[in-house]
């Protein structure tokens, strides 16, 4: 027996390789199937199934190209149901795997058909559960994403018969393998670490405590945050089909001239730049929004910009392809190509340039105390400004930008000094700004790390949220 967690840092996703007898399943799949082929071949064998836990909501699985190059049948749980040709299991199923074998688990409560998989090694006994988005590190799938007409009342009720019936009763012993790790969004707050045992999910994990069913319901239910605006439509993408990954690629991946590139953006299109937030700010093309590669990337896409819109890229040379997948896991797929040659092409060719202006955290100290048009835009969370801010700020959390009207609210007279936590963050905010013709505003480099370290700016905290 052969287990691999294939893990995903910018997605906290994890997929899984198990091999017995030369005979492989996949379970929840990337969008980008090349690297299980590729394992399964490097060691001489076939892949038998494609089982997913559930339909998920902050990625667009590769069951469908998996299944049309390898054959093997997609499963699902209970209850599932999708445009195109699955396997839909029943409780207590059973999965022969050369000589382990997979049972079902029905296990619903944070989607309808979420399902769990209880591997059983050579000799019948429980070795490890896949649990999907049912049981993390530390924490439990939120129960507000449902494929149902649920509340998340009722469905965190139905986890929590779930945890009761099918999660304690297994042994100590048995390694918990989750679909997501620390950063995730499917969950409130997951641990650090990607895999864990019943055991250690019994001593650690709130949801996994003696409670009743009102208290449970209570635990899992309360603190959400709003779900990325982007998941009902990948939940939907992974419902109901999508095109190939090859197909994206080949669009996605069109090399366009300069004059090409200017006659698009006389159309109606987004103008993606993925490089380093530090090049960005250096120089961009007018009307540019940056969402750089080094950060969760697909993430701020899907929650940033719209699905129903043509883009064009810039990337750093050689990271076109690596945009493009990143794009197509969060269900994007109407690239139109990139510049070629990239920013650098475009300022040789003597175009229009912008830039961000990029300011210490001293200098924003200094300008305090004499600039009465000084506003400081937090684009954290509310839970972060609430912990520590700076005195006056107006917190507008990058989630929100989608909004015009937050951004047309800024006056023409205001001197704006973004931050986020270090850096990232309040880029991406900057280029939605000016985008929309707002430019007079500086950078914080590094944040709220560096901006604390500053003893003449005046910090304050909002207890009521934090409480």
């Amino acid at each position: 027996m052969f287990i691999k967690q294939l893990y995903t840092s910018c997605l906290s996703e994890a997929a899984y390789y198990i091999e017995s007898e030369g005979e492989v399943a996949i379970i929840d799949p990337l969008r980008d199937t090349e690297e299980y082929i590729a394992l399964a071949k490097e060691r001489n064998a076939g892949i038998k199934y494609i089982f997913e836990t559930h339909f998920h909501a902050d990625f667009v699985s590769g069951h469908l190209d998996l299944s049309k190059q390898t054959g093997a049948p997609i499963i699902y749980g209970p209850g599932a149901k999708t445009n195109f040709k699955i396997h839909s299991s029943t409780d207590g199923e059973i999965f022969k795997l050369g000589k382990i074998s997979f049972e079902v688990l029905h296990t619903p409560g944070h989607t309808i058909e979420s399902t769990c998989y209880l591997l059983r090694d050579e000799h019948d006994k429980p070795h490890a559960i896949f649990t999907g988005d049912t049981l993390f590190v530390g924490d439990v799938g939120r129960p507000d994403l449902s494929s149902g007409n649920l509340s998340s009342d009722e469905l965190a009720g139905i986890m929590y018969d779930t945890i009761q019936n099918k999660i304690l009763p297994l042994a100590d012993n048995v390694i918990v393998y989750p679909a997501h790790g620390a950063g995730s969004s499917c969950g409130k707050n997951l641990g650090p670490n990607t895999f864990s045992t019943i055991a250690e999910e019994k001593q650690t994990n709130y949801a996994l405590q003696p409670q009743t069913k009102e208290a449970f319901i209570k635990a899992v239910t309360e603190g959400l945050t709003e779900a990325p605006k982007y998941f009902a439509v990948n939940a939907a993408i992974n419902m109901k089909g999508y095109d190939s990954l090859e197909d994206i690629k080949q669009k996605g991946l069109t090399p366009l001239s300069i004059a090409a590139f200017k006659k698009l953006l006389n159309e109606d299109i987004l103008l993606l730049d993925t490089r380093h937030a530090d090049k960005f700010t250096e120089g961009f093309i007018p009307g540019s929004i940056f969402i750089g590669l080094e950060g969760r990337f697909a993430e701020w896409a899907g929650s940033l910009l719209p699905f129903d819109k043509p883009m064009i890229l810039i990337t750093e040379p050689g990271m076109e392809e690596d945009t493009v997948v990143r794009l197509a896991r969060v269900g994007f797929d109407k690239m139109q190509g990139y510049l070629k040659g990239g920013f650098e092409a475009w300022q040789k060719a003597g175009e229009k340039v912008d830039m961000i202006i990029n300011i210490e955290a001293d200098e924003l100290a200094m300008d305090i105390p004499h600039d009465e048009n000084l506003v400081v835009v937090d684009v954290r969370r509310e839970t972060e400004f609430a912990d520590g801010h700076v005195k006056g700020a107006q917190n507008i959390p990058l989630n929100e930008m989608t909004d015009v009207a937050t951004i047309a609210n800024f006056e023409d007279n205001q001197n704006l000094y973004i931050h986020c936590a270090g850096g990232y963050r309040s880029v991406i905010a900057a280029s939605l700004i000016k985008r929309q013709g707002v430019h007079n505003l500086r950078n914080i480099q590094g944040g709220w790390a560096k901006i604390k370290e500053e003893k003449a700016i005046t910090i304050e905290k909002d207890v009521s949220v934090l409480n």
